[in-house]
């Protein structure tokens, strides 16, 4: 009798564990949400919405350097004009070039001409200037005597040029005239040096006054 009612109470015990085993297992306690997801996510949507700059319809202001206020407009670059320096002329050493004249049909004699300077000025061979006006060789000649000049003749034999020009030449004695200076150089005229030292061809020239010789 008490062993019926010790296994009866056996069975029990071990029917009501098992059915609470079953119930924990199966059915998990309710949890009461605190958080819906949706909502977290549409939160931070419109947050990261809101913080995010308006571009649209607005315009960002261009950057300007020191110096450069109101220079840049639409994008584009206005760049301040610069001054640039003009030319100055520079002087040159060498001295001013001459015209070309042309040897004349007849020429007066002034002091410190002859035959020969004549010839190597002009370019013609002394002998043809000789007997061009009947004279010989070794003939004198006096300032103010006319010689003529031919139109045709043999050139100058050998190196017309006495001295080197275009040069500076310094008056030395009180009778160097224009005439004299160019018969020292041989192939240069007296109007070439009136010219470029702006002076008349008969002008009076000082001792210690320097001429260009083109």
């Amino acid at each position: 009798m008490n062993n019926s009612r010790i296994f009866l109470i056996v069975c029990i015990v071990l029917t009501l564990t098992l059915s609470a085993c079953r119930l924990s297992a199966s059915t998990p306690p309710p949890v009461t949400p605190t958080t819906n997801l949706s909502e977290i996510a549409k939160q931070a949507t419109m947050t990261a919405v809101a913080k995010t700059p308006q571009t649209e319809g607005s315009e960002t202001p261009l950057a300007t350097s020191p110096g450069q206020e109101g220079t840049e407009t639409a994008g584009e670059t206005e760049i301040a004009p610069t001054n640039t320096p003009v030319p100055t002329d520079q002087p040159t050493s060498e001295p001013q070039q001459a015209s070309t004249y042309a040897a004349p049909s007849s020429y007066t004699l002034h002091k410190g001409e002859w035959v020969y300077c004549l010839a190597r000025r002009y370019d013609i061979h002394p002998v043809d200037l000789l007997n061009y006006n009947g004279l010989t060789k070794g003939a004198v000649l006096f300032p103010g005597e006319t010689i003529q000049i031919p139109s045709q003749a043999r050139a100058f034999p050998g190196k017309r040029a006495l001295q080197y020009h275009p040069t500076t030449y310094t008056v030395t004695i009180s009778n160097n005239t224009t005439y004299s200076i160019a018969c020292e150089f041989g192939d240069v005229d007296p109007r070439a040096i009136a010219e470029v030292n702006d002076i008349g061809v008969d002008q009076k020239l000082s001792v210690g006054q320097t001429i260009q010789v083109p």
